[in-house]
This record gives C-alpha cells, structure tokens and sequence, in this order.
C-alpha cells in the first residue's frame, strides 16, 4: 500500500471510531492520536534501517507533541486508533494487529529487562479500554475486549471480556448486550463487586435459618 492510499485509510479510520471527527480537516489538525500513529511510521521505517537514534528521537518528538510514547521497535498493522491517547505508552516488543482501539491512558509494558520478547501481542479486532495496563509478553486474542482500568497479567482468550484488578475473565464469548458497539463501559460488571454481592445474599441466608431454627 502506498503513502498515500495509507493515510486516506488512516483519516476513514477516524471517523469510523470516532462519531466526534467531522471533517477531514479536523481530522488532520486535531487528533493527536492519528499524529502520534504517522511519527511512529516514520521511525519504524528509519528503525528498521537501523538509524536507532533517529528512530528513537523521532518517537521522542511525537511523544512531545501528543503526549503518546510509541516505541519504534513496535510493530503495528493497519487501521490502529488511538482515542484521546493521553499517556498511551507502547513499549518496544509489543506487537499490534489490525483495526484495534484503544483509549487514553493504556499502558502496553514489559515485566522483564532482558532483551527479548517482553511486551504484549494484541491480536485483531481488540479494543482497551482507557488506562488499562497490560504487562509482560501475554497474548490478548483477537475480538477481545480489556475494560477500562483494568491490569492484565495473563492471556486473554478470543472474544473474551476482561475487567478488573488483577484482569479478570468475564465473558468467554461477546454478549449479546454488548454486541456491536465497541465496548460499553458502563454495561461492564465489577466481578469484585458480584462476589460481595453473592457472599451478602449467603450471610443473609444463614441468619434467616438460624432466627427459624
């Protein structure tokens, strides 16, 4: 694909996950999330070349100018979207699918200070939600979901829904109250939360037999 058929893409892409962009020119000047994807490009390129330091200085600008730091080891396919983007960080081994989402805050780091393998693999068709943490050299499958906040540690199956801290698995398969939206925070349960409620409804139980007996 050429440069120029890769930005048209880059600019549909936007408005594909974005109901807020409105006009092409908007889109150009306003999302630093688009700005911080094609400074990335750039460096990969000159990465890849092994100019690391001006790979490395490229990405230090654009980290600058969008508050996102991607590293240009990275590897990164097509229609990648960043939403907001504030304080996105992409360590150097992670490795990104195509048509994923993630928002504001997300952290992708590594665990480890060898030099290996030591950041996540994203899959297709994922979504993160913002501020979300994925740490160490796990897998999150494609069509998965990480909800907002959460810390993953672990693999995350295909078309899983993950919440909470630690990362908790909440739907194997994508429910049919989230099915086609790209991920309803606030329809997300607090497993925390459920087990509480359940442990309340037990006490309750208990003290309802012992009053009878």
């Amino acid at each position: 694909m050429g440069l120029i058929s890769r930005v048209r893409e880059d600019i549909r892409t936007v408005f594909r996950e974005d109901p807020a962009a409105r006009s092409i020119f908007e889109v150009i000047l306003c999302y630093p999330g688009l700005h911080a994807i094609w400074i990335y490009r750039v460096s990969h390129w000159f990465w890849g070349k092994r100019l690391v330091t001006l790979a490395r200085f490229l990405s230090h600008l654009g980290r600058f100018f969008t508050g996102i730091e991607i590293h240009p080891g990275a590897v990164i396919g097509r229609r990648f979207f960043i939403d907001h983007g504030m304080g996105v960080v992409i360590g150097e081994t992670t490795e990104i699918g195509e048509d994923v989402l993630i928002y504001q805050g997300v952290v992708l780091g590594g665990v480890s200070q060898e030099k290996t393998k030591r950041h996540p693999t994203i899959e297709n068709n994922v979504v993160i939600g913002a501020g979300a943490v994925l740490l160490g050299p796990i897998k999150v499958e494609a069509c998965a979901k990480v909800g907002a906040g959460s810390v993953v540690i672990n693999d995350v199956p295909a078309k899983a829904t993950v919440v909470g801290v630690p990362g908790r698995i909440i739907f194997e398969r994508e429910p049919k109250s989230v099915s086609g939206v790209a991920l309803d925070h606030n329809k997300l349960p607090d497993p925390v939360i459920e087990v509480l409620h359940r442990l309340e409804k037990r006490i309750e139980d208990l003290e309802r037999k012992i009053v009878s007996s």
